[in-house]
């Protein structure tokens, strides 16, 4: 089994940028895909990113492609979600996932076995 403790989040103003960080702790992370997922206000659970185990390859939703990046150090067992270009509609709950036997390129939220226990961001217009 693995831990996950998500930090970082927090409230900005549109335009800004904030960086997500995902703790893994149990079974070395690097054994997992690992990826970020939202819940927002009207409580959709949407897909943003996810990266694969060796860390260099990489999916993304479509609504933050080419604002969000996502990697990891698998020396550190971290992972990381750095935002840029806030926008309102990126307010939500970002949760950190684990699943050891799917492809990075899954984005269906079941498919993940283990969540974090969530970071609020806020984005004020």
């Amino acid at each position: 089994q693995v831990q996950l403790v998500e930090s970082g989040g927090g409230l900005v103003q549109t335009g800004g940028s904030l960086r997500l960080s995902c703790a893994a702790s149990g079974r070395t992370s690097s054994n997992y895909v690992m990826a970020w997922f939202r819940r927002t206000p009207g409580y959709e659970l949407e897909f943003v990113a996810g990266i694969n185990r060796r860390g260099n390859s990489t999916n993304y939703g479509d609504s933050v492609k080419g604002r969000f990046a996502i990697s990891r150090d698998n020396t550190k067992n971290t992972v990381y979600l750095q935002m840029n270009s806030l926008a309102p509609e990126d307010t939500a709950v970002y949760y950190c996932t684990a699943s050891e036997y799917i492809n990075y390129l899954n984005t269906k939220s079941i498919a993940y076995d283990y969540w974090g226990q969530g970071t609020q961001v806020t984005v004020s217009s």
